[in-house]
């Protein structure tokens, strides 16, 4: 039967028509930017993401690792990226709440290219000695930084991560005095400890799980309570409530990336995360989730970086070029 309607009325008809199937997000790979080196916590949670995110939504998600810097040069690669959905950052803390604060001239503004998607996960950090160390408690090893000021050196991943800022937030509450030794990361740092060339170190459970099960390294305190190691106080237990240094690895896309986008994700990746396999895997490699609303993550944000201003400025830190 010939059509009633005229060209133009077919026309804007066309126009108004549904989309396509094949262009509903994601109609293409998705790539994930890690800003740093495959193998640590980052690229462990990243690449969990990716794989429960390709089964549930049909579509896969690639890791790109973006090391150096400190975190810097996958950061700005990613804020640079199209905001269209098929880049997305999952990143460490420093390179979003922490650097802003330590470089003066970073490649991206961390506040203004960055739309918050999921908070992720919290890796809790426990303060450990080497048995050398006559200290068995979090107030014995203050005590021994009072008493001798710099005898006690601690290793960190540098002064820009949270094991370096979270043994000066001690310092700075107590009075203690520490001598830093920096390493490029904590797998290096753990093995000067068990050896007992440096005296302790803020470091994340999974690094030196065997070593405190076996007695070789001795946690006094940590962040946030785990099962894996019952027994150790939290940082509130221990007398100290109101030091907060805390890991995260959490989830952002470039600013612009549509709305519908970013609930969806956040949507699957809270699913993920919940899931029986990545669930057990997270708990495995001692991760704990947090279940947030994009929106409620953004508020969550805002007091990261208000803290770590603050806790950076009191503290002393210079910017860096």
């Amino acid at each position: 039967m010939k059509s009633r309607l005229g060209p133009v009325a077919i026309v804007l008809a066309l126009l108004a028509a549904p989309a396509p199937a094949q262009d509903a997000w994601p109609a293409r790979p998705v790539r994930i930017i890690v800003p740093s080196s495959p193998g640590g916590g980052t690229d462990i949670f990243a690449r969990l993401l990716a794989s429960g995110l390709s089964d549930s939504l049909k579509q896969q998600f690639v890791v790109e690792n973006r090391p150096g810097a400190s975190g810097n040069i996958g950061a700005a690669a990613a804020a640079k990226a199209a905001p269209d959905g098929y880049t997305i950052l999952v990143s460490a803390n420093p390179a979003i709440v922490i650097n802003p604060n330590i470089y003066k001239d970073l490649p991206y503004n961390a506040e203004r290219d960055f739309t918050p998607v999921a908070r992720g996960v919290i890796s809790p950090l426990v303060y450990c000695v080497h048995p050398s160390v006559p200290a068995r408690t979090l107030a014995e090893l203050v005590e021994l930084g009072r008493r001798e000021p710099g005898k006690l050196t601690f290793g960190s991943a540098g002064q820009g991560s949270t094991t370096y800022l979270g043994v000066r937030l001690l310092e700075e509450a107590t009075g203690a005095k520490f001598t830093h030794v920096p390493y490029k990361g904590l797998a290096h740092a753990s093995q000067d400890l068990l050896s007992g060339q440096i005296s302790f170190m803020l470091s994340d459970v999974v690094t030196l799980l065997t070593q405190f099960r076996s007695g070789k390294i001795i946690p006094l305190a940590i962040t946030h309570r785990t099962s894996e190691l019952p027994g150790v106080p939290t940082l509130a237990e221990a007398g100290f409530p109101n030091i907060d240094a805390n890991a995260s690895f959490m989830v952002v896309a470039p600013a612009g990336t549509p709305g519908a986008v970013i609930q969806r994700l956040n949507m699957e990746i809270n699913h993920v995360m919940k899931s029986p396999g990545v669930a057990g895997k997270l708990a495995a490699q001692v991760l704990i989730p947090f279940f947030e609303t994009p929106e409620e993550f953004a508020a969550t944000l805002k007091k990261e970086r208000e803290m770590w201003a603050s806790a950076i400025r009191r503290i002393g830190i210079q910017p860096e070029p």
